[in-house]
């Protein structure tokens, strides 16, 4: 493999990775509507 070849893998890495830790942290701060707030249809 060429060193371009090795860099451009080393990065996509890095960005799918990246990705996927963001998704996580996003997943687990995010917490949803809490069962007290009243939901209404107006």
């Amino acid at each position: 493999m060429t060193i371009g070849a090795i860099v451009m893998m080393g990065l996509s890495m890095l960005v799918l990775w990246g990705g996927l830790a963001t998704a996580i942290v996003n997943i687990v701060r995010f917490k949803g509507p809490q069962p007290g707030d009243p939901q209404r249809d107006l």
